[in-house]
């Protein structure tokens, strides 16, 4: 889609739910969409929103070895209720062989090995994830008011980083409505998340910034 027919597809979706989001996302894709997850607070809700239209979409998770075991129970638990259909990718190198190599996990205030870290662990094979599966349409659990580099996104987006489509069907939903979609449906959440590509929520881990890309281009082993 070229960058003007992208802001009139912005303009029609804003006026939809997010249920009519993924429908009119999925009609785009051609058989050729993904969801991605790491199983974060309100997640389910996407997982549940998008299985509802299409119930065998891969569900791309990098799974970098570092979750909490409330995460990975989490996890499981949506797994198997919702029957999904999860593409798990794994680093190269595994959390204890980077441990004994390296040590702790970076901190935020060494920003260049935490990108380095975020290179490695996640952004490697999620980029391999992404190369494998290709899709034409990925959906995300994105929202405005996240952080403030997303709130410069939009619905849908070109991501250059992947040469998809990003569509993020939450987009504009609060906090306050997420939870209400979760308590309606009956989901879990899982409070007990913590990514260790970004260390604190107000920084980007690299899927969805523009140096994730040359990140990995030039960094797959610590």
């Amino acid at each position: 889609m070229t960058s003007d027919q992208i802001a009139q597809a912005n303009a029609r979706l804003r006026s939809l739910e997010p249920l009519e989001i993924v429908q009119w996302g999925l009609a785009q894709a051609a058989g050729r969409a993904i969801v991605s997850t790491n199983f974060r607070p309100y997640e389910a809700a996407l997982l549940h929103l998008v299985t509802q239209v299409q119930p065998d979409i891969p569900v791309l998770w990098v799974d970098h070895g570092y979750n909490r075991p409330a995460t990975y129970r989490h996890a499981e638990a949506l797994r198997k209720r919702l029957n999904l259909n999860i593409k798990a990718y794994l680093p190269r190198m595994t959390p204890a062989h980077r441990d004994a190599l390296h040590g702790e996990i970076p901190t935020p205030e060494d920003e260049a090995a935490l990108k380095e870290f975020s290179a490695v662990m996640k952004l490697e094979p999620f980029q391999r994830g992404m190369r494998e599966l290709a899709p034409l349409v990925w959906i995300t659990a994105l929202r405005k008011s996240q952080n403030p580099n997303r709130a410069e996104l939009d619905i849908l987006s070109e991501d250059r980083n992947f040469g998809s489509l990003k569509l993020n069907p939450f987009f504009l939903w609060t906090d306050a409505q997420m939870e209400d979609y979760l308590v309606r449906h009956d989901l879990p959440n899982e409070w007990d998340y913590f990514d260790p590509a970004k260390a604190d929520e107000k920084r980007e881990c690299g899927l969805h910034a523009a140096w994730g890309a040359k990140a990995v281009s030039t960094t797959w082993s610590i």
